[in-house]
């Protein structure tokens, strides 16, 4: 799949022409159209992967599609004790969770309420 096809794709996903997609990005009315014969600048793929909430590489084929955003699911990571997953997902004003953050994350969404409220109890009586 070209870049051309893959932003065409994106486009259609959004319920958008390529000439509105074109119009928000400032680029000339058949820039994409143009994208068939000439790879985009850099600059210019880095404003549509933006736009498209997908990875430069995702443009170029060289990743599958997937949001650079993509929301995280709360419950997954409450019921996850990898503390992997919880420091490379989660933080607290760019710092590590303390422990008592993620015992009250938990409370909230894991379906282990009765374990997680002694557990969040201990950590009290520790303070």
């Amino acid at each position: 799949m070209t870049i051309f096809e893959r932003v065409k794709e994106l486009s259609e996903k959004q319920g958008k022409s390529l000439q509105r997609v074109s119009e928000d990005l400032g680029f000339s009315s058949n820039y994409f159209y143009r994208m068939k014969k000439q790879q985009p600048t850099a600059e210019k793929l880095k404003l549509i992967a933006d736009y498209f909430n997908v990875s430069v590489d995702y443009l170029l084929g060289r990743a599958e599609a997937k949001s650079v955003n993509e929301p995280i699911d709360l419950a997954e990571v409450a019921n996850s004790d990898d503390d992997a997953v919880w420091s490379r997902l989660l933080s607290s004003g760019g710092r590590p969770l303390t422990e008592k953050d993620k015992m009250a994350i938990k409370l909230l969404f894991s379906d282990k309420w009765d374990e997680i409220t002694q557990k969040a109890k201990d950590l009290d009586n520790r303070d």
